[in-house]
């Protein structure tokens, strides 16, 4: 991994979070993601397993996590099972983690070899009473490929039908929604390793630049702080592009004249950061491009001091909406008539501001959490506002990270240029 080691006691300090929202008797099981295949030989890459990660910092293939607080023999309460190395793995991939090492890592005693898995558990399943299982419950998933944790489920279930099976990702999502010094010491990582990489943009923009050009000057500054590259496929959107709300293809000209959208950020130890600016091709924005961005930037301000210990989202999201409203009459996209005649389910202003303004950040960029339930300090949200006029070929989003404290809120991006004179002045330096 290209990161520096994380201590240990932040996956000690999970696991026992974990643990404190189990029924009595139960055995939980974690196994890490698959090494996803491309064509011939080739494969993706690796990356891990959210959950796992979070309880026992293993970053790698071939592992299982079990937690069994009420184990009979009161000493294997936590087992880890990892890939075994070898001279031949050693040569072509690198040595894989030894049980020392593992234990080192996750700061779990009883570390076995994950081919033993079937053999060492059995015992330990049949004391048991409850088994928790875990899936990626995301409320945005929409991938139909099998995935590891599927096909470890439906072995399990299998074996065992006559135990009591739970679900781990509700504990998962209220536990890993809080986070602690050290997670939010990892997010600021990867928030500042974002500005690196932004402010390395403001003296690189011209006219006639390509968005795939602007992309390379990114990940060679993510990748040379240690990040293992972009947090989330990168948006480089220029004129017209930025109202395509995921573009990713970055294979235009940028124009003189056009706004550069730029959705882009690092993570750093699997956690992730991101961050949407605008900028001018030229380093000047026009009267009217100003104007929108100014307005943009009143609504993120205004929506940042929002997000407050107690706040419930439908109150939140009403009022950005609300405020969304103004700034849309103010530039005379929208009449009061289209105010007063809107449909409740769908106000006036989503024709130009038509995605939600905030969501959970963390290990997975849009992480885990329950909206349904208020906000509490030490969640980590995106602020992203945008308004996006594809008959101007306009389209302006603002977003940072922010850390809803016991009194208020924290901008882990504060130091980021934001406002349109400062990015102005650093682009023409």
């Amino acid at each position: 991994m290209k990161y520096q080691a994380i201590d240990n006691s932040l996956f000690i300090e999970n696991r026992n979070k974990f643990k404190n929202n189990l029924k009595p008797n139960s055995l939980a099981v974690f196994v890490s993601n698959d090494i996803m295949p491309t064509n011939a030989d080739g494969s993706m890459g690796f990356k891990q397993n959210s959950d796992l990660f979070y309880l026992c910092g293993i970053d790698q293939e071939d592992t299982i996590l079990v937690v069994f607080p009420d184990v009979k023999d009161g000493k294997h309460k936590e087992i880890l099972f990892v890939k075994e190395t070898s001279e031949l793995i050693a040569i072509w991939e690198g040595e894989k983690l030894n049980k020392q090492q593992a234990t080192t890592v996750s700061g779990i005693e009883h570390v076995y070899w994950f081919q033993d898995f079937e053999k060492i558990m059995k015992p330990f399943f049949f004391q048991a009473e409850h088994i928790y299982l875990n899936l990626n419950e995301h409320t945005r998933r929409y991938i139909d490929a099998e995935t590891s944790e599927m096909r470890f489920n439906k072995s399990i279930l299998r074996k065992y039908p006559l135990h009591k099976f739970e679900r781990s990702a509700p504990i998962m999502h209220k536990i890993r929604a809080i986070k602690s010094t050290q997670e939010i010491d990892l997010i600021q990582q990867a928030c500042d390793i974002t500005e690196k990489g932004f402010r390395r943009l403001l003296s690189f923009i011209k006219p006639g630049v390509w968005e795939h050009e602007i992309e390379a000057e990114l990940i060679h500054e993510f990748i040379r702080n240690r990040s293992r590259g972009f947090a989330y496929g990168p948006i480089v959107a220029s004129g017209k592009n930025a109202c395509v709300l995921h573009y990713v293809e970055n294979n235009q000209q940028c124009k003189d004249g056009d706004l550069i959208l730029l959705d882009v950020a690092a993570e750093y130890a699997n956690y992730a950061s991101d961050l949407t600016r605008c900028v001018p091709v030229n380093g000047k924005f026009s009267k009217r491009q100003k104007e929108v961005y100014n307005s943009v930037l009143s609504v993120f301000k205004a929506a940042s001091k929002l997000l407050l210990p107690g706040q419930t989202f439908d109150k939140y999201n009403k009022a950005v909406g609300e405020l969304m409203t103004e700034e849309l009459l103010k530039l005379g996209l929208l009449k009061t008539e289209d105010v007063k005649n809107q449909n409740p389910n769908w106000p006036a202003y989503k024709k130009y501001f038509m995605h939600g303004t905030s969501h959970f950040l963390g290990l997975d960029v849009h992480d885990v959490g329950f909206f349904t339930e208020p906000i509490q300090a030490g969640m980590v949200f995106t602020v992203e506002p945008g308004i996006y006029i594809p008959e101007e070929g306009l389209g302006i989003r603002i977003e940072n990270n922010f850390l809803v404290t016991t009194t208020g809120q924290l901008d882990l991006m504060k130091s980021i240029p934001i406002e349109a004179d400062e990015i102005e002045a650093l682009m023409n330096k």
